[in-house]
């Protein structure tokens, strides 16, 4: 219990009761169908209060084996609704890793770290084997377990820290690691990447000009190793920035001048999720292989450049004659539409860092010098990502699953209950009751109907028939029945006892 309450006191506060404090043992203990006390698996006994809990109807009781692994697991996955970290075998690799020689679950700060962070990175754990000892220090240079990897981009050194951590260093080395070398550009990223044409920059409000370089493509090895390279054009435009002035390339000074002053942005993106907006840059010959699903075994990653322009006086005209119509129409043209004016210049070269390099400055400086026109479109929006993970969606059914097992763990408890036999016996004494009364009442035939003295030629029709079977007969043979009766007598079917035969004439 100690090792559990280590792991557990960032996220509850953990304390003992003992039996002497009778009246707060009676109010935490379970209750019996009688209303008395009870431990259902003995002493010691564990239970939990929520936050906001102000009866006992809302305690949360463990009734498992009380072990270190279990005892978190229930706490961190019922009662504090966090999420699972599962295990993966080394052929799935995510961003963060967790290496443990036990096969123990998360820890709640762990989970809670993952829950907050998921938009950030993905979370799995490793068990550590000893036969694969080899693998991962050739793959990420861990030596032994605990070990916590983090894994940014292809080609970038993995981060790895050996050793057990607690909430602050692991929120800390989270914070420094969550970001990847080479941002992702996604609808939660654009605008703190400066990627926005509703005219956002890194370099602040009063900034006219600035770029955005992206590599796109579908995930696959081709655009692993062309985010490899973007990585390296980012190290090299970082390195010359930090030289003095006299000692840079002249030929990359206006890129590197760019980077610095953050009016240049390096990003991916997935073509494969973000098709339209893909589409949008690329058109629709230049993104057969990067755009959209894979069609081919063909991926051709592409790398191009917007410029983005400022320029608030047509921005501010342009609004100004679209908002003199009241209509709900023009108001989302104004808020759909883009704030900065777009060129794109698009890279055919190879991928090779120099040439990326010395292309970057090269746009740069003709962006900066040349006096484009403004205009603006209307660019598709990124793919909005989930807003809950899916493991969150299924930590959100874990209260069916408790309230399942309170429902079981009550009807034990009945079980022992004396009164449950003959209970048990007065209700099938009842069934067997009613059944024996419903087959004992006789069926009551209906009486057929009696035909009218005036009317002879009824008597020969057949009788209503008396039994149920009979009653249930065909529908054709009811059809035939009918049609074999005779019509109703009419009135001219009957001759008076007055009448006689009408002589004809001579002439008829």
């Amino acid at each position: 219990m100690a090792n559990s309450a280590s792991l557990l006191d960032v996220v509850a506060n953990i304390g003992v009761v003992e039996l002497g404090e009778k009246d707060l043992a009676i109010y935490l203990a379970d209750r019996r169908s009688t209303g008395k006390p009870f431990f259902r698996n003995g002493i010691p006994s564990l239970v939990a209060v929520p936050a906001g809990c102000r009866s006992s109807k809302c305690i949360s009781r463990f009734n498992d084996e009380l072990t270190v692994d279990k005892v978190t697991n229930w706490f961190a996955t019922s009662v504090l609704a966090l999420p699972q970290i599962n295990y993966y075998s080394r052929e799935s690799l995510v961003k963060v890793f967790f290496f443990s020689t036990s096969g123990e679950r998360a820890a709640p700060f762990i989970r809670q770290t993952a829950k907050d962070y998921w938009a950030f990175a993905s979370f799995a754990f490793i068990l550590w084997r000893e036969e694969e000892a080899s693998y991962w220090w050739g793959a990420f240079g861990v030596e032994s377990a605990p070990a916590i990897v983090f894994l940014k981009d292809p080609g970038v050194k993995p981060v790895v820290h050996h050793g057990s951590v607690n909430n602050s260093i692991f929120l800390k080395m989270m914070e420094n690691n969550k970001q990847q070398e080479l941002s992702q550009l996604r609808s939660v990223t654009s605008m703190e990447l400066g990627c926005d044409p509703h005219g956002y920059s890194r370099a602040g409000y009063d900034t006219v000009i600035w770029y955005c370089a992206i590599v796109v493509g579908r995930p696959s090895l081709e655009l692993n190793k062309m985010r490899e390279t973007m990585c390296r054009v980012q190290e090299t435009l970082s390195k010359h920035s930090q030289l003095d002035a006299a000692s840079e390339n002249q030929s990359l000074a206006p890129a590197v001048d760019a980077f610095k002053r953050r009016r240049l942005t390096f990003a991916w993106l997935d073509g494969e999720k973000q098709k339209d907006y893909c589409q949008f840059y690329l058109g629709q010959a230049g993104s057969d292989h990067t755009c959209g699903q894979r069609r081919s075994v063909t991926d051709i990653p592409r790398l191009f450049v917007i410029r983005y322009l400022r320029n608030s006086s047509a921005v501010d005209l342009r609004t100004e004659e679209k908002t003199k119509w009241k209509s709900s129409l023009f108001q989302d043209l104004i808020n759909d539409s883009d704030l900065a004016g777009q060129f794109v210049a698009g890279y055919k070269g190879e991928h090779d860092v120099s040439q990326i390099t010395a292309w970057l400055a090269n746009i740069i400086s003709d962006g900066d010098s040349r006096e484009l026109p403004f205009f603006t479109l209307r660019t598709p929006k990124l793919v909005p990502d989930d807003t809950e993970p899916i493991w969150s969606i299924t930590a959100q059914n874990i209260p069916l699953k408790n309230l399942q097992q309170s429902i079981l763990g009550g009807l034990s408890v009945y079980r022992e209950d004396p009164r449950l036999g003959p209970f048990l016996l007065l209700g099938a004494l009842i069934s067997f009751g009613t059944i024996w009364l419903r087959r004992s009442q006789q069926v009551q035939p209906s009486e057929p109907n009696q035909p009218s003295s005036n009317h002879p030629s009824e008597s020969n029709q057949p009788s209503q028939p008396s039994s149920k079977d009979e009653r249930k007969q065909n529908p054709r043979e009811r059809f035939r029945s009918r049609s074999n009766k005779k019509p109703p007598p009419s009135m001219t079917d009957f001759e008076p006892s007055d009448a006689y035969q009408l002589p004809l004439s001579d002439s008829d």
